[in-house]
C-alpha cells in the first residue's frame, strides 16, 4: 500500500472515531480528510472490491434503496462496503470505504454498494467504475444546488456513456429514467402494474410533460404518483418499456406495504415491514438489482421482509404508547408521498413539520408552494395541531395558513427540541414528524432522548 493511502486510511479512521467520542456521526469528515492526505484514496479502495461496485443515484429513494440491496447482499452472505447513513458525496463515500476498510491490502470485500448524489455522479464514476448502477426516479430536488432537473439528468447520461461495460437498473415507471435506457448499456428494468391507488390525473408536482427524447407531449394511461406511470409519447413513440419485474396488486397499510411481483414467469409474495406505496418502488429497485447480480429470489424476498428503515424513512418510535412516525422530505414529490401516508392513516393526530434552509437542504424553499397542503385543510382528517419547527418555521406555517389550515391550529417554534417535547405532550392517537435534511437529525435526536424508544 503506498505511503500517503496508508496514511489516509489511519487518519480518516481517527477522525471518525474522534466524531464518535464527541457524539457527531462523522459521516463526511473522516473521508474528507482522507482525500485531502491523498486524493486516490477512494480509487485505490474501490479496487479492493472482489465482485462488483454498485451504485444507487436518482432523487427519491437512495438510501433505502441502497440498504435494502446491502441486505440482500449480506443476507446472502457476501461482505458488503456501504454509506448507509445516506451521505452520499465523495467525503461520505469515502468515508464509508475508510470505516470499513483497513491499512492491509490484502484486506477486500465482496461488494461495495453507495448511494451517490445525483450531482456528485459524474465525478463518482471518474474514480469508481461501477458494475452496476441502480436509478431510483428523477424530481425537482434543491433548484439553487442542481439547477434545471434536465442538465442534472444530462450530466449522468453522459457519465454513463463513459461505462460501456456497466449494467443498468432502471424505474421503467419514470420516462425520465426510462429514456437512459436508449444509451445502448445492458439494462433491466423494474416498475408497478395498476392497483387501487392508480390515478387519472397527476398532481402539480409532475415533472415530465413532455417526452425527454423528442419534446412532445406524453399520453398518460394512468399515474402511481407524480410522472410515475404508463406513458407514450404522441411524437416518436417512446414509451414505458416493458419491465422484467413487474409489481402487481400492491397494497399499502398501516403496519405492512405488500405486492405480487413477477420475474422470469415465477411469482413472489414481496412483504414490508414499513408504510408508504413509494417504498414498493425502493424495494422492486432493490429486487432487480439481486436479481442482476444472480441472487436467489426467494432469498431476496425473505430479506426484504425483514428491512427495517434507518434515520428519517419512515423511522418509527413510541412515547407513552403512542406512535410516533419520523420521515424525511426534501422535495414536492416525496413530501406529497409523505403526506398520503398520514391521510390514510385513521385516527387524531398531530402534523410537525421542521423546515431548514442550510446548504444540505437547499437554501430556496420556494418548493413548498408545490406541496399538495390544501389537502390538509379537511377538517375530518383528525389533525389536532401543526406543529412547525426548524430555522423556516415561520414561512412553513404561512404556506399552511394559505392551504386554508386554521390558524389557531398552527404553531411555529423555530426550536426543534421544544417543538418536539410539545409534540409529546400531545393527546392524539398518533403523530407524525416530517423534516427537511438538516432538520431531520435534531429530530432524530430528540426523539430518542425524550421518548420510550423505537
Amino acid at each position: 500500500m503506498p505511503l500517503r493511502l496508508c496514511a489516509a486510511v489511519w487518519a480518516g479512521k481517527t477522525v471518525a472515531a474522534l466524531s464518535r467520542m464527541l457524539g457527531y456521526r462523522g459521516s463526511s469528515l473522516p473521508g474528507h480528510v482522507a482525500l485531502r492526505i491523498y486524493s486516490g484514496t477512494l480509487k485505490a479502495l474501490a479496487r479492493r472490491a472482489r465482485k462488483g461496485v454498485v451504485l444507487v443515484t436518482g432523487t427519491n429513494g437512495k438510501t433505502t434503496t441502497n440498504n435494502m440491496i446491502a441486505q440482500v447482499l449480506t443476507g446472502a452472505g457476501h461482505s458488503v462496503i456501504i454509506n448507509r447513513e445516506g451521505a452520499n458525496m465523495l467525503p461520505g463515500i469515502a468515508t464509508a470505504f475508510v470505516r470499513g476498510t483497513g491499512v492491509n491490502p490484502a484486506y477486500a470485500f465482496d461488494y461495495a454498494v453507495l448511494e451517490v448524489d445525483e450531482a456528485s455522479f459524474p465525478r463518482m464514476v471518474e474514480q469508481v467504475k461501477p458494475d452496476l448502477v441502480v436509478v431510483t426516479n428523477f424530481f425537482r430536488d434543491q433548484l439553487d444546488r442542481y439547477g434545471e432537473l434536465d442538465k442534472t439528468i444530462s450530466f449522468i447520461r453522459e457519465a454513463l456513456r463513459k461505462l460501456p461495460r456497466t449494467r443498468l437498473v432502471l424505474n421503467a415507471d419514470d420516462p425520465l429514467v426510462a429514456q437512459l435506457g436508449r444509451i445502448g448499456l445492458k439494462t433491466g428494468y423494474f416498475g408497478l402494474a395498476p392497483h387501487g391507488r392508480v390515478l387519472d390525473t397527476s398532481g402539480a408536482s409532475r415533472e415530465a410533460r413532455f417526452c425527454p427524447l423528442c419534446g412532445m407531449n406524453l399520453h398518460y394511461s394512468f399515474y402511481h404518483y407524480s410522472q410515475l406511470g404508463l406513458y407514450e409519447c404522441t411524437g416518436c413513440g417512446f414509451t414505458r418499456p416493458d419491465p422484467e419485474l413487474q409489481g402487481w396488486e400492491a397494497v399499502s397499510g398501516i403496519e405492512e406495504t405488500t405486492c405480487r411481483v413477477a420475474l422470469h414467469g415465477q411469482d413472489y409474495r414481496l412483504a414490508l415491514p414499513t408504510q408508504g406505496f413509494y417504498n414498493l418502488y425502493n424495494a422492486l429497485a432493490a429486487f432487480c438489482a439481486g436479481s442482476t447480480l444472480g441472487l436467489d429470489p426467494e432469498m431476496v424476498v425473505q430479506n426484504l421482509r425483514h428491512y427495517r428503515p434507518e434515520t428519517g424513512r419512515l423511522q418509527h418510535f413510541r412515547h407513552h404508547g403512542r406512535p410516533l412516525y419520523l420521515n424525511l422530505v426534501k422535495n414536492p414529490a416525496g413530501f406529497n408521498e409523505s403526506l398520503a401516508i398520514l391521510l390514510a392513516a385513521r385516527g387524531s393526530k398531530d402534523v410537525y413539520i421542521a423546515i431548514n434552509d442550510n446548504a444540505a437542504d437547499g437554501r430556496d424553499i420556494s418548493w413548498l408552494w408545490d406541496v399538495d397542503f390544501e389537502l390538509l385543510a379537511d377538517p375530518n382528517l383528525g389533525i389536532a395541531r401543526f406543529l412547525c419547527s426548524g430555522q423556516r418555521a415561520e414561512e412553513m406555517a404561512v404556506r399552511l395558513k394559505y392551504a386554508g389550515v386554521p390558524p389557531g391550529r398552527i404553531k411555529a417554534e423555530p426550536k426543534i427540541e421544544n417543538t418536539v417535547r410539545d409534540m409529546l405532550e400531545g393527546r392524539t392517537d398518533a403523530a407524525y414528524l416530517l423534516a427537511t435534511y438538516t432538520a431531520l437529525w435534531p429530530t432524530e435526536k430528540a426523539l430518542s432522548a425524550l421518548t420510550d424508544g423505537k
